[in-house]
């Protein structure tokens, strides 16, 4: 048997597998997105159950298998259980890890990502930011950690002062400190203009976790407005 691996990271996505397995889709800081198999997790009695849940953030022990790793256990830090219980938290939250599993990679050091990732979570939590503010910060600066976003449209001429100033905060600040501010309707309707064309020009996939979030919210613009 291979050694016992210990991972820091969050699961993106569980889906059932077989009659009692579930097939688990990891995020992790030291060998980036990761397969896994967590057997007989979806037996009643079993300590895999609720640690194999979207959203839960902590410490997974792994074997290397030949394709997958086997999950063997978890010490599960944050459930995210409050996001998980309102539903557009939790829509939000949905694309959040699709997004992320767009852009993760095997085999790559995904210790930024995942700080944005867990980050992000916290401020769909935090009451005195708004939802649409928060997505439109983690896509910007996911798109940056991978090395995409065209960070010239901080220099944009076109746009408001404070949208450039907004833009640029969001490319630059440490992650820690990103989720520190609100802007203005007319601020935060330029950034989602800008951002659906860069998205729209960069994600050559179809998200059906975007498509539930609008439909949920009513589309981004329309419930800025």
């Amino acid at each position: 048997m291979s050694q016992e691996l210990k991972m820091t990271g969050m699961v993106l996505l569980a889906a059932p597998y077989g009659e009692y397995d579930r097939r688990v889709i990891l995020l992790t800081k030291e060998a980036g997105k990761i397969t896994a198999f967590a057997r007989g997790a979806r037996r009643p009695t079993s300590s895999l159950l609720a640690a194999t849940g979207a959203f839960n953030f902590g410490t997974f022990s792994l074997f290397e298998g030949r394709t997958a790793y086997t999950l063997a256990g978890a010490e599960i830090r944050n459930y995210f259980t409050e996001l998980k219980s309102d539903l557009d938290g939790s829509c939000y939250g949905s694309y959040f890890m699709e997004l992320a599993g767009y852009y993760g990679r095997e085999n790559l050091d995904a210790s930024e990502m995942i700080n944005l990732l867990y980050a992000s979570l916290r401020a769909l939590e935090n009451p005195m930011i708004p939802d649409i503010l928060v997505r439109y910060i983690f896509e910007i600066r996911l798109m940056v950690i991978n090395g995409e976003f065209p960070q010239d449209i901080a220099r944009d001429p076109s746009l408001l002062e404070s949208t450039r100033y907004t833009m640029q905060f969001i490319i630059s600040t440490p992650i820690r400190s990103l989720y520190s501010f609100t802007v203005t309707d007319e601020v935060l309707s330029e950034i989602i203009r800008v951002q659906d064309r860069i998205r729209q020009r960069l994600v050559d996939t179809k998200m059906k976790s975007l498509e539930i979030l609008e439909m949920m919210t009513g589309g981004a613009l329309q419930k800025n407005g």
